[in-house]
């Protein structure tokens, strides 16, 4: 196995931090914690871990007796991007906010794995299919919610005789969002 070139290691970091970004700009714009910064450092240090897991035991694995797996350093980065995932995840009640973030979170880190691997036309074709369902699908899944999920009642009432619990329990419905109380 041969070492990788300074050269092509600063191609596929450069690569890894580019193509984190796209999908970093699409969460920043729609005002997102896990930003442009966020999405390009995980994408760099996913493929730094790829570049270390290749190419970084050559040396230990051509000696004798010696019988490594360099293959588990990239599947550890699976596991542990996880920790960041669910730091994205927030849980208020029984509404849950976050799990879109935390997926985009672990698919750059699967295209920073791609990159450092030398696989660039998997990681620009995920990173192109990831950019068309982040802010593709989200119109399609808003325009679907407004149609069958969103229902316009007006109850006119006494001041003060009806409260956002009240409405709850007598909706008999657990997530109720209202515009106007």
């Amino acid at each position: 196995m041969t070492l990788l070139s300074n050269w092509e290691t600063l191609v596929r970091l450069l690569v890894a931090a580019v193509l984190g970004s796209l999908i970093g700009f699409e969460r920043e714009r729609l005002l997102w914690a896990a930003g442009i910064r966020t999405h390009m450092l995980i994408c760099v240090g996913a493929c730094l871990f790829m570049i270390v897991s290749a190419f970084g035991f050559a040396d230990s694995l051509s000696a004798q007796h010696v019988v490594l797996d360099p293959s588990r350093v990239a599947a550890q980065v699976v596991s542990g991007i996880g920790f960041l995932g669910a730091g994205a995840i927030l849980a208020r009640g029984e509404i849950v906010r976050g799990l879109t973030t935390a997926a985009s979170i672990w698919t750059v880190a699967a295209i920073g794995l791609a990159v450092g691997g030398g696989l660039y036309f998997a990681a620009g074709l995920s990173t192109t299919i990831i950019l068309a369902i982040l802010a593709g699908v989200k119109p399609l899944e808003e325009a679907y919610r407004d149609r069958s999920q969103t229902c316009r009642l007006v109850i006119k009432t006494a001041r003060g005789a009806l409260t956002p619990e009240n409405l709850k329990g007598a909706l008999k419905v657990r997530n109720v969002r209202s515009s106007d109380f």
